[in-house]
């Protein structure tokens, strides 16, 4: 029972220090895009300290393209925004707010990501250090963003959406025959998934899955990995032995914490980040 009760208030104390986070960084909330007759926004955290430009850090939710929220994502903005990394909550459209497919949620992930290289200098953004992240469907989208080269003539004049880093948490990352959403995605996979994109030239990733997860098999993320080291880029596979799908979300507090700080060590590797 004792422990039991120090745990919760561990939890607790943990709940309460990422909810005053979330409130000590000045956040500007803007509309990167109109579509499907809504206002498609980014809620973007400034940290304290702007005197130089900064590596920033944009968040995808998950939701199978169906639902989610940005707010999936919210205590891992606030706590990198507290490492000095302008941090970003992207929405996109999703099937049960917009009635669209997954190819909407992909355009709009391109296009947040010109929308931030756009704008970095008014944000403080160094844009050649643009870190895209996210879970499950999200993770499919920054992924996608980094791999995919979908030609949009109407955005030939824009920057590349490309960025420099990727942090995955369960990405979709297979959508041709047997992978996840193969059945919505049909033929299109080969210019849509991301393991069939990988050349060289892809940027250095972090990979986070459980070994229970019944969406995302262990084997796939091992061969994207074995890809990317054969073009020669970097990528780092964390498995969690016995986790299910969405087991780093912040209601898991302690996996939570640990994926945080395998993050920052990877941001720290990575140059975006002060030890």
């Amino acid at each position: 029972m004792k422990n039991t009760n120090l745990q919760a208030i561990g939890a607790l104390f943990l709940f309460l220090l990422t909810v005053s986070l979330s409130f000590a960084q000045d956040t500007i909330k803007e509309v990167y895009k109109i579509a499907s007759k809504d206002s498609l926004g980014l809620e973007i955290f400034i940290p304290d300290d702007t005197n130089s430009l900064r590596p920033a850090m944009i968040f995808f939710f998950g939701g199978g393209w169906n639902g989610g929220s940005p707010d999936q994502f919210r205590p891992h903005a606030a706590f990198f925004a507290q490492k000095g990394m302008v941090t970003v909550l992207a929405d996109y459209r999703v099937r049960s707010r917009h009635q669209t497919s997954p190819f909407e949620a992909l355009e709009d992930a391109r296009a947040a990501m010109r929308y931030l290289k756009l704008n970095a200098e008014k944000w403080g953004i160094d844009s050649s250090r643009i870190v895209a992240s996210g879970g499950s469907a999200g993770g499919h989208l920054a992924a996608a963003t980094a791999l995919t080269k979908i030609v949009d003539t109407s955005q030939e004049n824009y920057p590349d959406p490309k960025p420099a880093a990727l942090v995955l948490f369960n990405p979709v990352i297979d959508n041709g025959p047997g992978g996840y959403g193969y059945e919505r995605i049909g033929a299109h996979y080969k210019e849509f998934s991301p393991i069939h994109n990988i050349t060289e030239g892809a940027p250095p990733t972090l990979f986070f899955l459980g070994t229970e997860d019944r969406l995302i098999p262990v084997i796939t993320a091992q061969y994207y990995q074995m890809v990317m080291e054969k073009v020669g880029s970097y990528c780092e596979l964390i498995l969690y032995e016995g986790e299910g799908h969405g087991f780093f979300n912040f209601k898991n507090h302690d996996i939570y914490q640990q994926t945080i700080e395998e993050t920052s060590d990877f941001l720290i590797k990575q140059g975006f980040i002060a030890e």
